[in-house]
């Protein structure tokens, strides 16, 4: 009995030391937190979808104080949050930020199965990195989708679904933050963030394929060939190409879509734009000459 009794009086003993060690470290090593980066990690979506270049929003909040504290927020964006957010997180911290353009994610690659036929048959893990580590896929196009869906997986707001008749990626641009991780997740960097533009309307080269025009469109017929119409048509030097591949920078285009029409392959694409007016043809008229014209 006696040996209970002392077993439990040290035990006590010990459990009452820690407590007071922990309590007396707490004190000496506590930190404050700044209040600001609590309200404004209360303003930030609370996505973590890593499009701001930091882990977590939490992570996000910390940058944005500490760049307050220095005066410019520049470099700083909420993709998912957009300018409403960066807004009120601006008069949260007392100091101004710039106004960003909208994006959206844009697939690169309109290699559908009609364009681009199978060649081949893949049994392997079902992901797009699997894949891509050990085939060219299903297609002879070592560039285009793979189409197993990494970007689905990775896109937090369901903005991303494969289609099942081209099995390609489609966006939906509602949807769309610009958070950016479906562009870390495809292992063919074929997704991009570009301006959505007015309206929604954007002109860009669909086609990342680098070889030679030939051997580009062997493998698919929608590919760009770099054949440089489009670059001649250009009146903006909004096109550029490098590595037998046509590039728009959708900074300096004007959608005029003249490049569109001339590219042979149809690896340009213009999205939102209203279709075109059908020609209206004039009713025919049967006149009868004069007579003095006859004569």
């Amino acid at each position: 009995m006696d040996f209970m009794i002392t077993a439990v009086l040290v035990l006590g003993t010990i459990a009452l030391i820690a407590a007071i060690g922990l309590y007396v470290a707490a004190k000496k090593f506590y930190v404050e937190e700044d209040p600001r980066i609590t309200n404004v990690g209360e303003a930030l979506p609370g996505a973590n979808c890593g499009g701001c270049g930091f882990p977590g929003c939490s992570a996000m909040a910390e940058a944005l104080v500490k760049a307050a504290d220095k005066g410019s927020l520049e470099g700083l964006n909420c993709p998912a949050g957009g300018s409403k957010v960066m807004g009120q997180v601006a008069d949260i911290l007392g100091i101004s930020v710039a106004e960003t353009e909208p994006k959206v994610a844009v697939v690169r690659c309109n290699g559908c199965k009609e364009h681009r036929p199978t060649i081949a048959q893949y049994d392997g893990m079902p992901t797009c990195a699997a894949m891509n580590m050990c085939s060219a896929g299903e297609s002879g196009c070592g560039y285009g989708c793979l189409g197993c869906g990494d970007c689905v997986s990775a896109c937090k707001f369901g903005a991303i679904v494969i289609d099942d008749e081209t099995r390609l990626p489609k966006v939906d641009e509602e949807k769309c933050t610009a958070c950016g991780a479906c562009v870390k997740q495809c292992p063919r960097h074929i997704i991009e963030l570009r301006k959505k533009g007015i309206r929604g309307r954007r002109v860009y080269v669909s086609c990342v394929n680098k070889d030679k025009g030939a051997v580009a469109r062997k493998a698919c017929m929608s590919a760009c060939i770099g054949c440089s119409k489009c670059l001649k048509e250009c009146k903006f030097e909004a096109i550029t190409i490098a590595d037998n591949l046509s590039y728009i920078d959708w900074q300096k285009c004007r959608l005029c879509k003249k490049c569109v029409a001339a590219c042979p392959t149809g690896a340009i694409v213009a999205v939102n734009f209203p279709a075109p007016k059908p020609a209206v043809e004039l009713p025919q008229t049967n006149v009868e000459p004069k007579k003095e014209d006859q004569a």
